[in-house]
């Protein structure tokens, strides 16, 4: 029985395991969804970037870039946060920072300071070109803070697809090790 139990639990745990992938940029390890594709980085602040797939009602797909900046580079939690509100506006007039949720945990020996933040969207200059302003889009962002950091990782789209790609943002969070 008890072998039965554990071929069970290893059969159920193979297809999770093999639909993502462990990978490492800028000395950072995590496990990203296989659905998300690694495109070409831009620019040397983006240690890496992926192509989230869209949702069938949305007309773009999102991106989720990590940023490193060089150890002790970059800004503080708070600096980022104050930086990624003033990204968004929100329909009703209110601050972006009253309509974001702002959590902080730490994973492995990782202070991690994660937003949430829906709203109109626009891009900072470190986004590339400035384009019009998008509406109804959403963010994920985090500020890890740990040895060799901090790293910046945000995930920016449509609300739908953001919606639907959170629960792999929050297991690659929980993923996040620091290779030294």
């Amino acid at each position: 029985m008890r072998r039965a139990t554990t071929l069970l639990l290893l059969a159920l745990a193979a297809p999770v395991a093999a639909q993502t992938a462990r990978t490492e940029a800028a000395g950072l390890r995590m496990t990203v969804p296989n659905s998300w594709t690694r495109v070409p980085t831009p620019s040397e602040m983006r240690a890496a970037q992926y192509r989230v797939p869209r949702v069938a009602t949305d007309t773009e797909d999102a991106d989720l870039v990590l940023y490193f900046f060089g150890p002790g580079k970059g800004g503080s939690a708070d600096d980022n946060l104050a930086r990624w509100y003033g990204q968004f506006t929100q329909p009703d007039g209110k601050p972006s920072r009253d309509a974001a949720v702002v959590t902080t945990r730490k994973v492995a020996d990782l202070k991690i300071t994660s937003v949430d933040l829906p709203g109109t969207y626009a891009p900072g200059p470190m986004a590339g070109p400035p384009g019009a302003p998008k509406t109804n889009f959403r963010m994920l962002a985090a500020v890890v803070e740990g040895e060799g950091g901090p790293w910046f990782l945000k995930l920016v789209g449509p609300a739908a697809t953001v919606a639907q790609a959170k629960p792999e943002f929050d297991a690659l969070v929980g993923s996040l090790d620091a290779h030294h």
